[in-house]
């Protein structure tokens, strides 16, 4: 592979105010269980962390550790966020 195609990765985004931090794994565990399709589950957090990373307040007691991502996670395990089929909007 030549050194021109390679890209480096850096996770780190200096221009956003929050800390990166990867989700927890056990909230992901809940979640599933809760939001089957894990498509489903992955477009739901998506929309409510650039939700929460726009201004948006959390809707449950979040912890300064947490990352957009688990107050998404969390929301959607307490039942803050409810999924249902288009057709029934």
């Amino acid at each position: 592979m030549e050194n021109s195609n390679i890209i480096p990765f850096d996770q780190s985004d200096e221009s956003s105010g929050t800390p990166k931090s990867p989700m927890k794994s056990s909230l992901v565990d809940q979640a599933s269980q809760i939001v089957k399709d894990p498509q489903v589950l992955i477009n739901i957090v998506s929309q409510r962390v650039r939700q929460l990373n726009s201004g948006r307040s959390p809707l449950i007691d979040a912890l300064p550790s947490m990352g957009a991502a688990d107050i998404a996670l969390t929301e959607i395990i307490e039942g803050k966020i409810v999924v249902t089929p288009a057709e029934s909007v």
